[in-house]
């Protein structure tokens, strides 16, 4: 039984009826399932390889280092391979043989992949507030740090530019709380002393440039199947709030670039989001009102996420009643809160008037799962206790040589593994530092009045732009600042030369108070 056109297989339930996710309904968002080794992981990976082989990009977390094997193909020789292949003959899958999927490594840190940065622009004062852990007045002095900045046209692209502007918020309160509102020293101070904590664990090197386009998460391979994106996220977990704050940042960029699309007869991009609880851990209220809207709407730009956790109950009912596509492996019932979880997830299906659910998913075994998609009119179909088909690439991680192999050939080689430091606030803040202190001695040798009338040290913006090649660099803000009020491609284009990079530059520059402040992050957009 080989999967049908416009659908993925996932296996044949109890009655042999055959269970399918269509594509046309795969962004309407899903959920997988299930305690630790009961094979949820396993599933993702089939589940990944067939929207690969359909020719949808995928983006998936490897949260454990197994899905990278999802870059080569299964092999007679594993272990477990005579399971896998009396499961493919038990589904009747004649067309059953082990292949590789085309993928593109990616690392926050880069040691395992392209490293993933943004600007802390981009990121926006919300989500950094939420992983510095900042209190509500802590928070709305990091907004006015941010909205100074929008308005003097400080780029604010990497920690060090956060940490000058911070250190010169924390000389210059006074002058913030005149025009702002209050802004004290010990205020400043705790987020500085949270900046250092969260650059210690490596956070730096999220952000900076060159920044991630987007664009390039949805590429297809020459054979038309799509590319499946593999986020290092091992050393990430160690940094669990990190982990989830980078990855609704990334569908707050997806949501934010993609255009309308409705509903696709196939996503322009599958989303999985493994350990997903941590995305809602501790979440105030008016971040999870904003979450719940993202995953609803972004639906319409063609891309689906699902959700990958061992209790149902981790999503808010809010963001669960978006998932149409569900698949639920075996849940234990050794404790009270296990046995609600059992309730819950058994409330959430479709009845099968020939199946005890709750029963049902105490007895699951490895492999087996209660599958519900949605139909062609979109309403959920009857439950079923599935087999679920096996995946055709490896089960278990590739080895560092695998990796690098990998790595040597990515269509991305280069593009984003060098940083690239351009001037920005850290700079601009240190030259004008610099000039001060410079005029002060001369003001002390020569006096006030010899000063006043020699030229600025330090240019300013406008001349800034007349001394870089006006009209070139003129052209390339108005572009950019075009593009990003417009959405039509990503915000974080990496510059390719020195004459993009000063384009880039003054195009901040100048648009700041404008534009800067109208696309921020949409999550911090939607916040503030």
């Amino acid at each position: 039984m080989a999967e049908g056109a416009g659908e993925i297989f996932l296996g044949l339930g109890a009655d042999g009826s055959r269970q399918a996710l269509l594509l046309s309904r795969a962004n309407r968002h899903g959920l997988i399932a299930g305690a630790t080794g009961t094979g949820k992981t396993v599933t993702l990976q089939g589940i990944a390889e067939s929207f690969s082989a359909a020719g949808v990009p995928v983006f998936v977390a490897d949260v454990k280092g197994d899905l990278s094997g999802i870059a080569m193909p299964g092999s007679p020789t594993f272990k477990h391979a005579d399971k896998l292949e009396a499961r493919a003959k038990e589904l009747g899958v004649t067309d059953y043989a082990y292949r590789d999927n085309p993928v593109i490594f990616w690392d926050l840190y880069g040691e395992q992949g392209h490293p993933i940065r943004t600007t802390v622009s981009e990121m926006g004062p919300l989500l950094l507030s939420r992983l510095l852990d900042l209190n509500e007045t802590q928070e709305g002095v990091l907004q006015i740090v941010f909205r100074h900045a929008d308005e003097n046209g400080l780029l604010l692209l990497d920690f060090a530019d956060l940490a000058a502007l911070l250190a010169w918020a924390n000389e210059n309160s006074a002058e913030l709380s005149g025009k702002y509102g209050n802004v004290t020293k010990p205020s400043v101070g705790s987020i500085q002393r949270q900046l250092l904590s969260f650059e210690a664990q490596g956070a730096d090197h999220f952000f900076g440039e060159p920044a991630l386009e987007i664009d390039d998460f949805l590429r297809v391979d020459e054979q038309g199947r799509g590319i499946v994106n593999v986020l290092a996220a091992d050393r990430l977990m160690r940094s669990p709030k990190l982990y989830a704050t980078f990855l609704l940042w990334l569908l707050a960029e997806l949501f934010e670039t993609l255009p309308e699309v409705g509903d696709p007869e196939k996503p322009r991009l599958v989303f999985f989001f493994d350990e997903a609880h941590l995305l809602f851990d501790e979440a105030p209220d008016a971040l999870m009102d904003t979450i719940e809207q993202v995953v609803r709407l972004i639906r319409s730009k063609g891309v689906g996420v699902y959700f990958i956790t061992q209790n149902p109950i981790d999503i808010p009912e809010k963001v669960a009643g978006q998932l149409g596509n569900r698949v639920q492996h075996s849940l234990r019932a050794f404790t009270p809160r296990d046995q609600r979880a059992i309730k819950a997830a058994a409330e959430t299906f479709r009845v099968n008037p020939k199946l005890d659910i709750e029963t049902a998913i105490t007895e699951l075994r490895v492999g087996e799962a209660l599958v519900s998609t949605l139909d062609e009119e979109g309403a959920p179909t009857v439950v079923e206790r599935t087999l679920i088909v096996p995946p055709r690439s490896r089960l278990g991680p590739v080895d560092a040589k695998e990796r690098a192999i990998i790595q040597s050939v990515s269509p991305l080689a280069g593009k984003y593994d060098t940083r690239v430091d351009r001037e920005s606030a850290a700079e601009v803040l240190a030259a004008k530092a610099a000039d001060a202190a410079a005029t002060a001695e001369e003001v002390a040798a020569d006096g006030e009045e010899a000063v006043r009338g020699q030229a600025r040290k330090s240019p300013n913006l406008w001349g800034k732009a007349l001394t870089t090649g006006a009209k070139v660099a003129l052209g390339g803000a108005a572009g950019m600042a075009a593009s990003k009020v417009l959405g039509k491609k990503s915000r974080a284009n990496p510059i390719a030369s020195g004459v993009t990079s000063a384009a880039g530059s003054i195009a901040t520059d100048l648009a700041g108070p404008i534009v800067g402040r109208f696309v921020r992050n949409l999550i911090g957009g939607l916040m503030r």
